[in-house]
C-alpha cells in the first residue's frame, strides 16, 4: 500500500491551515465536521470563511505564515496558490514530524483525504493515493447509491446495545455471529424503513430467544476460481467474510486471500510436489475438529471444489460427522484460464465436445481411455498434467491424434502474470517445462484460435514462434 488507510480522531485538537480562499474552505468543512480546532494563517479570508470566523468557529490566527505557528499542533494543511509558500509549510512540519497535506500537490503529501461516504458513525473512504482522484470520486458515488441513509442509525443502535450483548454471549464468536444475524435480518430491515422503536424491539427479541450460536459449527467449500480475484463469485466474498478459520490450498492466489475476513485464522492444507504438504486425511480431520469447536469453517479451493478438488471426499468426512455443510461452486481452471487465453473451448468448426482431464494417472491404469481421449473434434483440458506432458503425447500421438495438432500450455492462466505457449502435440513436453504453474494443457483445433482472440493485456506472437506471451497488466 502506498498509504495506511486510518481514521484520526480530531475532537478538539489544533489544526493548522495556511490558506483562506475556495480550497480552504472546503477543506476547513471537512475538518469542523470532525470537531477540530481549526487556525487559519491567511492574508484574506474568502465570504465563507469570514462568517465562520465571526461565528469563533474558526481561529484567524496570523496573515503571514511563521514556523513556530506549528510548534502545537497536531497536522497542517497548506492550500495557498504560492508553490514556495506550500513548499515551505510542508519542509517545516516535516522537520517536526507532524503530518502535513499540500492540497493538489501529492509528492508534498504526507497525509491525504480520500472520498468519503459520511453514514455517521459509518464512514467509508475511497483513495486513489492522489493518482487517480476522479476514479476515486466515482467509486464513491456509486458506494453513495448503494449504502442506505439507515446505516448511520443502525450503527448507533447496534453502539447502545454492545453492552447488553456482550453480556449474554461470553465469547466474541457468538457476539459476532448475533451480529451477523441483526444486520441481515428483521432489526436490519425496520431500522432502513425508519421504524427504530420496532428495530429496538427486535434486537430484544433476537437477545432473548438467541441459544449460545456459537456452538453451531458448519463448513463451507468454496470455489476461489482459477486465479484472478475478480472471477471469484459474490456468495464467494460473503461466506469469506464471514468464516472464523479459512483452509486454503496453494492454487489460491495472494489476491483472493486477501479478501478473506482479516480476524480469521488461515491455515494451508495444499498439497505441492516438493513442498510441504498436508494429507487429504490430515485436512478432513481440521475440517471436522474446527467445526465441532462451534466455528465456521471455510475450505477455500482453486477453480471448482468439485473438479478435481476432492472436494466430494472432504464432504464426505463432514456428512459423516453430522456437520452441516454446503457448496459454493467456482469458476474452474479450464473455463477461466482459456477464457482469459483467448481460446474457446468449444466451436462449430473445430470441436463440438470438451473433456476435462486429470494428468494424475499412471501409464498402467486401465481407467484411462486412450482412444477415447485421442479423437478429434474434441478439446481436452488437463488439469496437472505438466509433469505427465510426455507420456500424454506419446499416447495421444501412439492412439490416433495428429501430432501437429495444436496445444497451448497455459502458466498461471487469469493472473497478471499469465503466460500462453502454443505450439503442436509432439513439442507438448517443452512447452510444458518452460510453463510457470500453476498450469493447464489444452490440446485441440480451438488453441489455433488463440492467436486471433487472445484479449487479456496482451497481443500474442504472430511470427510463428513459439515464445510465451507474457500479460503485464498497468
Amino acid at each position: 500500500m502506498d498509504y495506511l488507510p486510518i481514521f484520526a480522531d480530531l475532537k478538539q485538537r489544533p489544526v493548522l491551515v495556511v490558506g483562506g480562499g475556495e480550497v480552504a474552505a472546503r477543506k476547513i468543512d471537512l475538518l469542523l465536521r470532525a470537531g477540530a480546532q481549526v487556525r487559519i494563517v491567511a492574508q484574506a479570508l474568502s465570504p465563507e470563511l469570514e462568517q465562520r470566523e465571526h461565528a469563533n468557529e474558526v481561529s484567524w490566527l496570523a496573515q503571514a505564515f511563521l514556523p513556530e505557528q506549528l510548534n502545537d499542533v497536531f497536522l497542517v494543511i497548506a492550500a495557498t496558490d504560492d508553490a514556495a509558500l506550500n513548499a515551505e509549510v510542508f519542509e517545516q512540519a516535516s522537520q517536526r514530524h507532524l503530518l502535513a497535506n499540500v492540497v493538489d500537490d501529492q509528492p508534498k503529501c504526507s497525509f491525504i483525504f480520500p472520498s468519503i461516504v459520511d453514514r455517521t458513525p459509518i464512514v467509508v473512504a475511497v483513495s486513489s493515493g492522489g493518482k487517480a482522484p476522479v476514479l476515486a470520486r466515482m467509486l464513491r458515488e456509486k458506494l453513495e447509491t448503494l449504502l442506505p441513509n439507515s446505516l448511520g442509525q443502525m450503527a448507533e443502535i447496534a453502539g447502545r446495545w454492545r453492552g447488553r450483548v456482550k453480556a449474554q454471549f461470553s465469547s466474541m464468536r457468538a457476539r459476532r455471529r448475533f451480529w451477523e444475524q441483526a444486520f441481515a435480518g428483521r432489526f436490519a430491515s425496520l431500522a432502513s424503513a425508519g421504524k427504530l422503536a420496532q428495530a429496538e424491539k427486535a434486537l430484544q427479541e433476537q437477545l432473548e430467544s438467541a441459544e449460545d450460536i456459537a456452538q453451531n459449527g458448519n463448513v463451507t467449500l468454496v470455489g476461489a476460481g482459477p486465479g484472478d480475484a475478480g472471477l471469484l463469485t459474490l456468495r464467494g466474498l460473503q461466506v469469506m467474510q464471514q468464516a472464523d478459520v479459512v483452509l486454503y490450498d496453494y492454487l489460491v492466489s495472494d489476491d483472493v486471500l486477501d479478501l478473506v475476513r482479516r480476524d480469521a485464522d488461515r491455515i494451508c492444507v495444499g498439497k505441492r510436489a516438493g513442498s510441504h504438504s498436508v494429507s487429504q486425511e490430515e485436512t478432513n480431520r481440521l475440517l471436522v475438529e474446527l467445526a465441532q469447536q462451534g466455528k465456521k469453517v471455510v475450505r477455500l479451493k482453486g477453480g471448482d471444489p468439485f473438479i478435481f478438488g476432492r472436494g466430494g471426499e472432504e464432504l464426505q468426512a463432514v456428512k459423516a460427522a453430522g456437520i452441516p455443510f454446503q457448496v459454493v461452486p467456482g469458476v474452474t481452471a479450464a473455463a477461466g484460464a482459456t477464457a482469459y487465453a483467448g481460446i474457446p473451448l468449444t466451436h462449430r468448426d473445430y470441436a463440438q465436445s470438451v473433456m476435462f482431464v486429470t494428468g494424475h494417472c499412471r501409464s498402467d491404469d486401465n481407467g484411462v481411455q486412450w482412444e477415447t481421449l485421442a479423437k478429434g473434434k474434441q478439446t481436452l483440458a488437463i488439469y496437472m498434467g505438466t509433469l505427465k506432458a510426455a507420456e500424454i503425447s506419446q499416447q495421444l500421438i501412439a492412439h490416433g491424434r495428429a501430432a501437429t495438432t495444436p496445444v497451448a500450455v497455459i502458466g498461471r492462466g487469469t493472473r497478471a502474470d499469465q503466460q500462453v505457449l502454443t505450439g503442436t502435440l509432439d513439442n507438448l513436453e517443452h512447452l510444458a517445462q518452460k510453463a510457470p504453474v500453476p498450469a493447464l494443457l489444452v490440446i485441440g483445433e480451438v488453441v489455433a484460435l488463440h492467436q486471433q482472440l487472445a484479449w487479456f493485456g496482451h497481443h500474442p506472437e504472430t511470427d510463428g514462434t513459439q515464445r510465451p506471451s507474457v500479460v503485464n497488466l498497468a
